[in-house]
């Protein structure tokens, strides 16, 4: 039995219908679903292990090549109307896991800021929480449609955007949260924290092949910006 306190799951099953082979498909210079993976193990101080939950062979060849542990899933919580946290309680009934808090990392948000996960339990444990998720706010202006006119939702016409009424959404980059929510068959519960995140990260969840290329310029973006000026080298 693991007496871990803290475990990173990462769901990534079979079959994306939008956009086929998405988790083994190559961001950079990395399987996406690797991504999570060394991001998850970049912070071995604060996660004591990192599970792939996931039923296809492709996905856990790459998560034993990166030295992930594995989680064959079961087919009937791998269709379309299976949840995340079905999958989650599956491992922790699997693997008979001790451990008191799960973070769960997504392989479609495979870009991170680097002290998210740090900064995320900080605030889950100083604040007593029993889960966590992250938010980012929404500039958009949002209407709905009556026939053929536009009326206006989270603003009136004329309307500046800096005036908007904040709103937020859920950007997927992580959540925490406690084994006894899961057991219960929820991710959050009545005491959870929305963590706001301001960051291009945030934008990125995975879905389309326009989304991937997205993935794919801020990462290219990110690298370029981290090479040295070659006439500022010594």
């Amino acid at each position: 039995m693991s007496s871990n306190r803290i475990i990173v799951i990462i769901p990534a099953r079979r079959d994306s219908k939008r956009l086929p082979k998405k988790n083994v498909s190559v961001l950079g210079d990395a399987p996406l679903v690797a991504h999570s993976i060394a991001y998850a193990q970049s912070h071995p101080d604060l996660a004591d292990a990192v599970y792939v939950t996931t039923n296809d062979p492709e996905v856990k060849a790459i998560a034993v090549a990166h030295a992930a542990q594995v989680v064959d899933r079961p087919e009937v919580l791998c269709g379309d109307t299976a949840t995340t946290v079905s999958a989650l309680k599956h491992v922790l009934e699997t693997i008979a896991c001790a451990c008191e808090y799960v973070v769960v990392l997504q392989p479609t948000n495979p870009l991170r800021p680097k002290h998210l996960l740090q900064e995320a339990l900080e605030i889950f444990e100083e604040g007593g929480y029993d889960s966590l998720m992250t938010v980012s706010r929404n500039q958009q202006k949002f209407g709905t449609l009556e026939g053929n006119t536009f009326v206006p939702y989270n603003y009136a016409l004329g309307q500046r955007s800096q005036d908007l009424e904040p709103l937020y959404y859920e950007n997927g980059l992580l959540y925490i949260s406690s084994i006894e929510n899961i057991k219960k068959g929820r991710l959050l519960g009545d005491n959870h924290y929305a963590m706001v995140v301001d960051h291009p990260f945030a934008k990125i969840d995975i879905d389309t092949l326009e989304d991937f290329e997205y993935a794919e310029f801020l990462l290219e973006r990110g690298l370029r910006q981290a090479q040295p000026d070659k006439e500022g080298e010594a």
